[in-house]
Protein backbone atom coordinates (compact mmCIF):
# COMPACT_ATOMS: atom_id res chain seq x y z
CA UNK A 1 0.00 0.00 0.00
CA UNK A 2 3.25 2.48 0.76
CA UNK A 3 4.11 1.81 -2.75
CA UNK A 4 1.31 2.77 -4.05
CA UNK A 5 0.78 6.03 -2.29
CA UNK A 6 4.64 6.72 -3.20
CA UNK A 7 3.47 6.53 -6.82
CA UNK A 8 0.17 8.78 -6.54
CA UNK A 9 2.53 11.78 -4.81
CA UNK A 10 5.04 10.97 -7.06
CA UNK A 11 2.24 11.41 -10.22
CA UNK A 12 0.67 14.33 -8.29
CA UNK A 13 4.58 16.02 -8.77
CA UNK A 14 4.90 15.19 -12.27
CA UNK A 15 1.40 16.63 -13.25
CA UNK A 16 2.66 20.06 -11.11
CA UNK A 17 5.59 20.00 -13.36
CA UNK A 18 3.83 19.09 -16.66
CA UNK A 19 0.81 21.69 -15.77
CA UNK A 20 3.42 24.51 -15.53
CA UNK A 21 5.44 23.80 -18.63
CA UNK A 22 3.37 22.52 -21.62
CA UNK A 23 -0.48 23.48 -22.65
CA UNK A 24 -3.57 21.86 -21.82
CA UNK A 25 -3.93 19.28 -24.53
CA UNK A 26 -0.82 18.10 -24.20
CA UNK A 27 -0.97 17.76 -19.81
CA UNK A 28 -4.08 15.73 -21.23
CA UNK A 29 -2.22 13.28 -23.36
CA UNK A 30 0.63 13.18 -20.69
CA UNK A 31 -2.28 12.28 -18.21
CA UNK A 32 -3.84 9.42 -20.33
CA UNK A 33 -0.72 7.85 -21.52
CA UNK A 34 0.71 7.54 -18.00
CA UNK A 35 -2.79 6.44 -16.76
CA UNK A 36 -2.60 3.71 -19.02
CA UNK A 37 1.10 2.55 -17.91
CA UNK A 38 -0.24 2.37 -14.38
CA UNK A 39 -3.02 0.65 -15.22
CA UNK A 40 -1.36 -1.99 -17.41
CA UNK A 41 1.23 -2.45 -14.56
CA UNK A 42 -1.48 -2.67 -11.64
CA UNK A 43 -2.84 -5.28 -14.26
CA UNK A 44 0.59 -7.21 -14.20
CA UNK A 45 0.64 -7.94 -10.49
CA UNK A 46 -2.93 -8.66 -9.87
CA UNK A 47 -3.76 -12.13 -8.78
CA UNK A 48 -1.64 -15.17 -8.17
CA UNK A 49 -0.03 -17.84 -10.72
CA UNK A 50 -2.01 -21.43 -10.47
CA UNK A 51 0.72 -24.14 -12.31
CA UNK A 52 -1.09 -27.29 -12.89
CA UNK A 53 0.48 -30.70 -13.72
CA UNK A 54 -1.05 -33.32 -15.31
CA UNK A 55 0.23 -36.45 -15.09
CA UNK A 56 0.45 -39.86 -16.71
CA UNK A 57 -0.63 -38.74 -20.22
CA UNK A 58 -0.71 -41.93 -22.07
CA UNK A 59 0.10 -40.61 -25.70
CA UNK A 60 0.36 -37.97 -28.10
CA UNK A 61 -2.65 -37.68 -29.78
CA UNK A 62 -4.72 -34.43 -30.18
CA UNK A 63 -5.38 -32.41 -27.44
CA UNK A 64 -5.76 -31.60 -23.57
CA UNK A 65 -8.38 -29.29 -22.83
CA UNK A 66 -8.34 -27.49 -19.57
CA UNK A 67 -10.99 -25.17 -17.72
CA UNK A 68 -10.50 -23.06 -14.50
CA UNK A 69 -14.12 -22.57 -13.32
CA UNK A 70 -15.94 -20.71 -10.50
CA UNK A 71 -18.89 -22.63 -8.99
CA UNK A 72 -21.32 -20.53 -11.07
CA UNK A 73 -19.40 -21.99 -14.57
CA UNK A 74 -18.58 -25.20 -12.82
CA UNK A 75 -19.85 -28.72 -15.57
CA UNK A 76 -22.43 -25.71 -17.55
CA UNK A 77 -20.33 -23.52 -19.27
CA UNK A 78 -17.16 -22.48 -20.50
CA UNK A 79 -14.63 -21.87 -17.27
CA UNK A 80 -13.36 -18.07 -16.49
CA UNK A 81 -9.74 -19.18 -18.03
CA UNK A 82 -9.52 -21.89 -20.93
CA UNK A 83 -6.28 -23.89 -22.03
CA UNK A 84 -5.92 -26.07 -25.46
CA UNK A 85 -2.48 -27.52 -25.22
CA UNK A 86 -1.14 -30.06 -27.65
CA UNK A 87 -0.99 -33.32 -25.36
CA UNK A 88 2.46 -34.88 -24.88
CA UNK A 89 3.04 -38.32 -23.65
CA UNK A 90 3.87 -38.08 -19.82
CA UNK A 91 3.49 -35.00 -18.18
CA UNK A 92 2.00 -31.80 -19.41
CA UNK A 93 2.68 -28.01 -17.51
CA UNK A 94 -0.21 -25.77 -17.46
CA UNK A 95 -0.20 -21.88 -16.59
CA UNK A 96 -3.41 -20.03 -15.46
CA UNK A 97 -2.19 -16.22 -14.55
CA UNK A 98 -3.39 -13.36 -12.61
CA UNK A 99 -5.97 -15.88 -10.35
CA UNK A 100 -7.81 -13.67 -8.01
CA UNK A 101 -8.32 -14.83 -4.34
CA UNK A 102 -11.54 -17.24 -4.17
CA UNK A 103 -12.96 -20.90 -4.52
CA UNK A 104 -12.59 -22.15 -7.60
CA UNK A 105 -12.16 -25.65 -9.19
CA UNK A 106 -9.78 -27.19 -12.59
CA UNK A 107 -11.28 -29.75 -15.12
CA UNK A 108 -8.98 -31.34 -17.65
CA UNK A 109 -10.32 -33.34 -20.87
CA UNK A 110 -7.80 -35.54 -22.96
CA UNK A 111 -9.68 -34.76 -26.35
CA UNK A 112 -8.96 -37.84 -28.26
CA UNK A 113 -11.33 -36.94 -31.28
CA UNK A 114 -11.21 -33.17 -30.98
CA UNK A 115 -14.88 -32.29 -30.98
CA UNK A 116 -14.30 -29.77 -27.82
CA UNK A 117 -16.33 -31.78 -25.62
CA UNK A 118 -16.42 -35.09 -23.34
CA UNK A 119 -17.71 -38.07 -24.72
CA UNK A 120 -19.59 -40.68 -23.23
CA UNK A 121 -20.51 -44.46 -23.49
CA UNK A 122 -23.92 -45.73 -23.20
CA UNK A 123 -23.85 -46.63 -19.20
CA UNK A 124 -22.48 -42.78 -18.70
CA UNK A 125 -18.62 -43.81 -18.12
CA UNK A 126 -16.25 -41.46 -19.64
CA UNK A 127 -14.67 -42.63 -23.10
CA UNK A 128 -11.77 -39.95 -22.73
CA UNK A 129 -9.38 -39.67 -20.18
CA UNK A 130 -10.12 -36.44 -17.65
CA UNK A 131 -9.06 -34.98 -14.33
CA UNK A 132 -10.58 -32.63 -11.86
CA UNK A 133 -8.72 -31.13 -8.85
CA UNK A 134 -8.35 -32.43 -5.64
CA UNK A 135 -7.82 -35.50 -7.92
CA UNK A 136 -11.36 -37.09 -6.24
CA UNK A 137 -12.43 -40.90 -6.75
CA UNK A 138 -16.03 -40.22 -7.17
CA UNK A 139 -19.18 -42.41 -8.70
CA UNK A 140 -20.91 -40.21 -11.10
CA UNK A 141 -20.03 -36.26 -11.78
CA UNK A 142 -18.70 -34.32 -8.75
CA UNK A 143 -19.84 -31.51 -7.39
CA UNK A 144 -17.81 -28.29 -7.08
CA UNK A 145 -17.69 -28.78 -3.12
CA UNK A 146 -15.13 -32.43 -4.30
CA UNK A 147 -13.29 -30.22 -6.76
CA UNK A 148 -12.63 -26.97 -5.30
CA UNK A 149 -9.78 -24.99 -3.96
CA UNK A 150 -8.89 -21.83 -2.50
CA UNK A 151 -6.84 -19.14 -4.34
CA UNK A 152 -5.11 -16.44 -1.37
CA UNK A 153 -2.67 -14.50 -2.19
CA UNK A 154 -0.01 -17.17 -2.75
CA UNK A 155 1.04 -18.93 -6.12
CA UNK A 156 -0.56 -22.61 -6.18
CA UNK A 157 0.86 -25.89 -7.80
CA UNK A 158 -1.42 -28.69 -7.64
CA UNK A 159 -1.07 -32.02 -9.65
CA UNK A 160 -4.01 -33.75 -11.44
CA UNK A 161 -3.69 -37.84 -12.65
CA UNK A 162 -6.13 -38.59 -15.34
Amino acid sequence: MSNIIFILVLIISIFEVIYKTLKKKKLLFAISVLASILTAKAQENDGITLTVIIENILNNHRHILSALHYEESFLKSDGLIMNREKAEKGKLTLIFENVQPGEYAVSVLHDANENQRMDFEANGMSIENYAMSNNPMLMGPPKFDDVKFTVGTDDIESILRF
